[in-house]
């Protein structure tokens, strides 16, 4: 690529992104002004010199991918002046109720946005995984003249996004991978909420990402210096074997009164200071939202390019399809976000005489049936492999082909012990498109990656968990690692669908329904134990959430229960029913799923007439709403053989029949109907 040639337009577009930030934050007298001022020339450089996207067509699939991990005004302001679907009225709708513009940068809900960010080291990760998605499929469809997978993943990030450790798990992880499609411009303004980053944050950031195995390079006059900001971006794009950082010296809120303080991290400028900027760059002082038409013609030259670059994409990819028909077909059907036709049947199916397993592996069983009818599935473990059960024998690890360990085409990710950055690079992977990436690690260690679940849910990212050791079945090493109060956490997160599956069907079920919810992550809760195959359990019913396993004509007690308990509940039911006692056993492996069932069916499930009580060997917090009393763990677990573990908490068929005694004395005692605790006013 030639070197940098300065256009007439280049100083005014800076200019305008500057009063644009501070006009939008400005008027909506909230957000973060300083950080767009201060990297508007980078912005412009690399959107104007480099970035290939069709704003005409934000889902172009080899656009180049665009992270500001540092979320704020900034992106906005580009996709409107490129030409997205963001008018000017949007931009001073900002951070306004049901505004285009959300405070922070969401994907799904303005064009543009590849992920969602804000909560500080997670675009960052994200970003990662774009780059992974890219090098991946590259390696699998790319041939000889057909470079149809080449894009960039570029990353703007600042000092916050640094300290967070998600984004140092993610960091090492490129690095280790030599990820040289990943360019990340680190905004070095020194400065965060609390003032200059001297009070907290003073480490060698270049030795920190050259010992990650990363390319380092620094533009010292990140405010001006239009020509080393290309330079860096155009080296930083030839290195093809490691990730590079650009340490920007920037200064925060360029041009205002407040330049270079925290004053102008996190709150508007004041009027006098906007007008005083505008003046400073020879803007109309006195109006708002102002820009030239040079601004619009120069981005609109970017965006002119970027559908040009689409054209000539599309024809390559008609004429590979010529020459390679059956990698196109499958290519464009992974574009397209559809699975294969006739996948599900690959799922096993059980019977109560088959082998009890545990129900890690029967996840593992299904992985290994589907795996081969499903390319898109890409995953791997925190450095929990042979626990966890998730490589299908015969695949091939994602590493970098001069390791010697695997290859970019490779499926199976060899994450380490990086639980949170395992958790966001799944979600960049998913945003990427034609990936349906799962991962896996104990299912306590999921609370690890907390800030990736619950963006992966907002985002709408199709990310699968496999978390096994999932309660106090794991035994012996005790409470540290027994996930009493986790499920409360995962079940109350918005669009997860938590599974938690009794046997063989169930959990064929849950990976069923996984696959199929392509805007809705889910985590598969499994047992180190070994669970009976259940009678009365299939695929279909279990898919529904929750379903009447063993049913009985006027019942004393209905018993619901999820997982590894719902094998003991039919123990206690038999017990009851050698006692003249009638009980019907509930099972209810995903309660998102269940609630989302026509009522009538919620209610012939869990119906009125007898009592409720349910049964988990976890935190008793949110069963409420199925049941009328619950038992399981008051407190944190224990230490030993997981049999005198449940022994210890009453979990086994002959205290669960006595408890139930005790709830169908009181019941009748008490008087009167027994309502469903479905039945509700709201």
């Amino acid at each position: 690529m030639s070197g940098f040639i300065p256009e007439p337009a280049d100083d005014t577009c800076i200019a305008t992104i500057r009063t644009l930030a501070a006009d939008v934050v400005g008027k909506a007298n909230s957000g973060h002004p300083g950080a767009p001022m201060g990297m508007a020339p980078v912005a412009h450089v690399l959107f104007t010199r480099f970035f290939n996207a069709n704003p005409k067509n934000s889902k172009w699939f080899n656009r180049d991918r665009f992270v500001l991990s540092n979320g704020c005004a900034l992106q906005y302001i580009l996709l409107h002046l490129l030409g997205y679907k963001l008018s000017m009225d949007d931009l001073k709708a900002f951070r306004q109720l049901d505004s285009l513009t959300p405070g922070h940068p969401e994907t799904h809900h303005t064009d543009g946005i590849e992920v969602t960010t804000g909560p500080l080291g997670q675009g960052f990760a994200n970003g990662v995984g774009l780059a992974m998605a890219q090098a991946h499929l590259g390696a699998v469809y790319n041939r000889d003249k057909y470079d149809l997978i080449n894009n960039y993943t570029y990353v703007f990030t600042g000092d916050g996004c640094l300290m967070e450790g998600v984004a140092s798990e993610a960091a090492s992880v490129a690095g280790h991978l030599q990820l040289g499609n990943l360019i990340v411009i680190y905004d070095d303004n020194h400065i965060s909420i609390d003032g200059d980053t001297a009070c907290a944050f003073t480490e060698n950031v270049e030795q920190r990402f050259l010992s990650y195995g990363w390319q380092v390079l620094h533009v010292e006059n990140g405010d001006s210096d239009l020509a080393g900001i290309y330079n860096a971006i155009a080296a930083a794009r030839l290195e093809k074997s490691k990730p590079t950082i650009i340490q920007l010296r920037t200064t925060i809120g360029y041009g205002s009164k407040q330049q270079g303080t925290h004053g102008v991290h996190g709150s508007p400028l004041k009027a006098d200071d906007i007008q005083s900027l505008k003046s400073k760059f020879g803007f109309p002082s006195d109006q708002t939202f102002y820009v030239p038409e040079a601004t619009y013609k120069a981005y609109g030259a970017a965006a002119l390019r970027g559908a040009q670059l689409e054209s000539a994409w599309m024809t390559l990819l008609a004429e590979y399809g010529k020459t390679y028909p059956s990698e196109h077909v499958e290519l464009t059907r992974r574009i397209s976000g559809k699975l294969p036709e006739g996948w599900e049947k690959n799922l096993p199916v059980y019977t109560p005489t088959d082998a009890a397993q545990a129900s890690r592996k029967l996840s593992e069983i299904v992985l290994t049936a589907i795996a081969p009818a499903i390319p898109d599935l890409m995953g791997g473990s925190a450095d929990l492999t042979g626990s966890n059960l998730t490589k299908v024998k015969g695949t091939v690890d994602f590493q970098h082909p001069s390791t010697g360990l695997g290859t970019y085409a490779g499926t199976y990710i060899r994450y380490g012990v990086r639980e949170h950055g395992m958790g966001a690079i799944a979600n960049g992977l998913s945003a990427y498109g034609g990936i349906v990436p799962f991962v896996a690690t104990f299912m306590n260690f999921v609370s690890y990656a907390a800030g990736a679940v619950r963006l992966s849910a907002l985002s709408k990212h199709q990310v699968i968990w496999v978390a096994t050791h999932d309660s106090i079945g794991l035994g012996e090493d005790g409470p540290t690692h027994q996930p009493i109060e986790t499920a409360v956490h995962l079940r109350a997160i918005p669009n997860l669908d938590f599974w938690r599956p009794a046997d063989g069907n169930e959990t064929s079920a849950s990976y069923l329904v996984a696959l199929q919810s392509q805007q809705t992550p889910s985590i598969l809760s499994l047992s180190r134990q070994n669970l009976p195959n259940l009678e009365g359990s299939t695929i279909e019913r279990a898919a529904r959430g929750g379903y009447v396993l063993y049913d009985v004509e006027g019942e004393d007690l209905t018993i619901v229960s999820s997982g590894s308990e719902v094998s003991i509940a039919l123990e206690a039911a038999s017990k009851l029913k050698a006692e003249g006692v009638k009980v019907r056993i509930v099972s209810l492996p995903c309660w998102s799923v269940f609630d989302k069932q026509d009522q009538q069916y919620r209610l012939s499930v869990l119906r009125s007439g007898a009592p409720i009580l349910s049964l988990e060997a976890l935190s008793t917090v949110g069963w409420q709403k199925y049941s009328h009393e619950q038992y399981g763990l008051p407190a944190w677990g224990a230490s030993g053989p997981y049999q005198k573990v449940y022994e210890k908490f009453g979990i086994t068929g002959t205290n669960i029949a006595a408890v139930s005694k005790k709830v169908i004395a009181f019941y009748k005692q008490k008087g009167g109907e027994v309502i469903s605790p479905l039945v509700k006013a709201l």
